[in-house]
Parts: structure tokens; sequence; C-alpha cells
């Protein structure tokens, strides 16, 4: 079974092609980093308009080595994401589903990068390569702790099953993606901001005494003060940049690696599935391939950052499961999971 996936949540038009929810056949991403990093961040009516221009495009090209009839279902993000993203993305999955008379199939955008951990990667594009830890393949064991860590969201779900999901956690301000963002900004490193913060703490040392919010009693999470005391400290002056980069992405790492695996051990999960683009950080990925006491999935960097293949995966699941949207499926930019 063969679906369409598309995807417009925030800055990427992507398209792809998966089959029974783990092969992937095409996957394709248009970028606007180009776009947006001029302005320091993502400019929803630029973002928007951007995609007008790209979808069709995209969707020729995901589609070009596989024909309409073999095509069960259209798979969109409809939330949590920009609005005027959204909508774009929405509308042409609506029109494709009418004129092919295909299922429309509504995805929220948090459940699939979940399902990233279910697609089959080859094994060249493993970041680690050679270590002999990573484990990336869709050998998932329920009930399962999922940490969903992104520009906008920092959540902690546990999933019981498929479509099953209780959200334990989140972000009470800012996310650890957006976290990063602002890091790079006051460090004078661009956008964006986490492979910005990766790089330049590579030739650093985390020696700076930054907090950590652990949020005793709870699974939340918080990174503004951690922002703030960055701030602080480079405006004392005297600090090095690299220095700053590494000590910044420690904290940030602690607190998701250390809150996650003690959810992990309270809950008795049987694995943790990593996603979302800061699970691209490669000193997460060690530091809870490390850390943790039970087997940990993470999909290769291009499948933590936002594509289509993982809302394909994920539609694949809900067309299994009898999940079909009607044709009034509207957008919700603050949609969340659980």
């Amino acid at each position: 079974m063969k679906i369409l996936g598309i995807e417009t949540s925030c800055d990427e038009t992507a398209a792809a092609i998966v089959e029974d929810g783990s092969r992937i056949i095409s996957n394709i991403v248009a970028s606007q980093i180009d776009i947006h990093a001029r302005y320091g961040g993502i400019v929803p009516e630029v973002a928007s308009r951007q995609h007008v221009l790209t979808i069709i495009p995209v969707i020729s090209q995901a589609m070009a080595e596989v024909s309409w009839q073999d095509i069960s279902g259209i798979a969109v993000t409809f939330g949590p994401g920009l609005a005027g993203s959204l909508l774009v993305g929405v509308n042409v999955a609506k029109a494709i589903a009418l004129a092919k008379k295909l299922p429309l199939i509504g995805v929220n955008h948090l459940e699939a990068h979940i399902y990233a951990n279910w697609l089959a990667p080859s094994p060249e594009s493993s970041p680690l390569k050679g270590e002999g830890t990573m484990m990336m393949n869709f050998g998932v064991k329920f009930p399962c702790l999922c940490l969903v860590v992104s520009g906008g969201h920092s959540d902690l779900v546990l999933m019981r099953g498929h479509g099953q999901f209780e959200k334990l956690g989140r972000t009470r301000d800012d996310a650890a993606g957006e976290a990063f963002d602002k890091a790079a900004r006051i460090l004078g490193l661009g956008y964006p901001g986490g492979p910005a913060i990766e790089q330049a703490g590579n030739s650093g040392t985390p020696c700076l005494p930054l907090p950590r919010a652990w949020l005793k009693e709870s699974h939340d999470f918080s990174f503004s003060g951690l922002k703030t005391a960055l701030w602080h400290l480079v405006n004392k002056g005297g600090v090095s940049v690299a220095d700053a980069a590494a000590s910044f992405q420690l904290a940030v790492v602690d607190v998701l690696v250390v809150k996650t695996i003690e959810a992990a051990r309270q809950l008795k999960v049987e694995q943790i599935l990593l996603s979302g683009g800061v699970a691209a950080n490669k000193m997460l990925t060690q530091h809870f391939l490390a850390s943790s006491p039970v087997s940990v999935l993470i999909p290769p960097p291009r499948l933590c950052t936002d594509n289509a293949a993982m809302v394909a995966a994920c539609g694949y699941y809900h067309l299994q499961a009898g999940k079909i949207s009607g044709y009034d499926l509207d957008v919700v930019p603050s949609l969340s999971l659980g």
C-alpha cells in the first residue's frame, strides 16, 4: 500500500511516497532556510507564499516514478504549525484526493515525527555509522516513551499502541529547538540555531556554570531561564563563544536525557523513541545511547527534521485503522498530541 504524504507545517515544502508504512520510495523536501536566514527566523507570510510556489513541483517530483493508480491515500499535516503554511498543504491534499477519488488522511505533525521511527533508512544514512550503537529500524516495542523535540515543541509522550498517546510532559516556555535558536542569536551564530550551536560547541569546552531546570515531581521542561542565564554571562564579557555554545548545548541535553530516562524507569517502558529536529543533535543521541537502560530508536538526521515520509508512514497506520478525514478537514495550528 503506497501513501502520498504532504508536509507544509512550517518552512519546509515536502512530499513523499511510502509503501506499507516503512519503505521510502521518494522523499522530496524543498527548504526555505536560505530565505528566512536573512531575518534570523521564520516569517510566516513569506513561508506560506513560498509553499504556494513550491508545492506542485515538489509533489510532481515525488510522484516521478509512481502512477496515481498505485496510490492508496493522501496523508497531510493539518496541525500543529503555522496557519498559512498548513492551509497550503491541506487544500492541495483535498484537491488531489477529490480529483483522484482517494482517501484523505489528516495527520498530527507531532505524531508524524514519532512515526519517523517506523521508516527503514538505508545503512549508509546513519549519522553514527561505524559506532555500532545507533538503532534505526521499525522494530518498535510497546509501550514506548516518545520524546519529540523540535523548534516549537518539547513533548514527552507515552505510546501504548498505534494511535494511543498520553502526554506526560511539555515545555512550559521555550521548546528546546527554540532555545537553541535564541542562544545562537545571543552568540551571533546565525540561523538555524541548532546546527550553529552544535558546530560552534565542537571546538569549545562545556565549562560555564549554566543552570538546569529540573522541575521536580513533573515531566515538564523549561529552557527560558537557561537562555536568560546565557544572555547574562555573555553580556558580562570575557566568554568564549565556543565554550558558551558547548555549555548551553550540554545544559539542554542534560535535562532532556535525565528527565526522559527517569520517566522511562518509572513507567517501565520497552523503548525510548527520539524524534524531531533536535534529535539530529549528536551530543543528544550519544548521551541517550550511553545512559538509557532500554533500547533507543533514533531516525537519521534527514528524517528528524520536517519531511513528508514521516507523514505518509503515519497516514498508513491511520488508513489501516479506518481513520479517514472528510473534505471539511481544517487546519489546527495549536493541535496537541495525547
